[in-house]
């Protein structure tokens, strides 16, 4: 039975996070994609600001985030899936900060996941192609930041997932790192067979691959036991807006933005039966306060109608 899960920014808090995760549970979810990419945001580190959240100790961490764990396992939520804080390397930024990024942000990073018996690890790759002159060059760095960290999952039985992701040149949507499906999951098998250990595997994005114009049936299929968590969200196919599926159409005969019939029949021609998860925090400050749970019950909803579509 597939289970459903949704990001937990906009909803978990730190004063009380039990309280979230019982909204959670409440509105139908069994898991949560926990958002540890809000305690550090990429708009403020490509603004060169870092804050001192992960300059604390990984004890110190642990301590900050019981309340998270305990609260979880009490509402009865699944940490499945985490996204660590990116990027993780900033083009012509400053060396200090890439520095802090890949040797303590990710290492602690890991040691979270670790500690909130969480699964899989959300990492973007660099965006360096345009810097380095091609696709191979960004992921020889990618692979080697990688590698800084691939031995902590190995041991903490984590796997990193890499994601497509999208660039942008003269006010254009391009293709980002991993958006080849065919170069992506050779990678994988390569990295893991070289740690004799399933560090690496994948995290599909629907946004992101409606925004560029990927096959999904086709890459999902090409991925297959690869792939171990999904952000799934919708937009108009020209921004990264984060919304709840089936919210856009292409024309007023309401043909869906977003391919989300090569979306259920890629997840079951794989055999898909990891979380159906969702990546629509902005949902939650788009709508009202007072219909917060009616949102949140609509996204589960749509899970279960997923879940009940794939699993036929």
């Amino acid at each position: 039975m597939l289970e459903i899960g949704v990001q937990s920014r906009n909803i978990v808090e730190d004063p009380c996070p039990e309280k979230g995760f019982r909204m959670l549970k409440d509105a139908g979810f069994s898991c949560t994609d926990f958002s540890l990419n809000s305690y550090l945001t990429n708009k403020d580190l490509y603004e060169g600001k870092v804050n001192a959240f992960f300059s604390q100790s990984i004890q110190e961490l642990e301590q900050f985030f019981s309340a998270h764990k305990e609260g979880a396992k009490k509402a009865g939520i699944r940490i499945n899936q985490m996204h660590m804080p990116y990027p993780v390397y900033i083009p012509n930024g400053r060396k200090e900060i890439n520095d802090f990024l890949q040797k303590e942000m990710a290492v602690k990073s890991m040691h979270i996941c670790h500690f909130l018996e969480c699964k899989n690890i959300v990492v973007h790759g660099f965006k360096l192609a345009r810097f380095l002159g091609s696709e191979e060059a960004e992921w020889d760095y990618t692979e080697h930041f990688l590698d800084t960290i691939a031995p902590l999952a190995k041991e903490m039985g984590i796997t990193i997932c890499i994601e497509n992701l999208y660039g942008g040149i003269g006010g254009h949507l391009v293709e980002g790192p991993c958006c080849d499906a065919r170069k992506a999951a050779a990678r994988i098998d390569r990295m893991n067979e070289r740690y004799q250990a399933e560090v690496l595997g994948f995290c599909f994005d629907t946004g992101h691959a409606n925004l560029v114009g990927l096959d999904f049936e086709d890459f999902l299929t090409t991925l297959g036991s690869r792939l171990k968590v999904l952000h799934i969200h919708d937009n108009d196919g020209v921004a990264d807006l984060h919304q709840i599926p089936f919210t856009f159409t292409k024309a007023r005969e309401n043909v869906t933005s977003t391919d989300w019939e090569g979306f259920i029949r890629g997840l079951r021609k794989i055999g898909f039966d990891q979380v159906l998860s969702f990546e629509t925090a902005p949902v939650l400050t788009a709508f009202p306060q007072e219909l917060k749970a009616q949102a949140l019950t609509l996204i589960a909803q749509i899970g279960a109608y997923f879940a009940k579509k794939i699993e036929n």
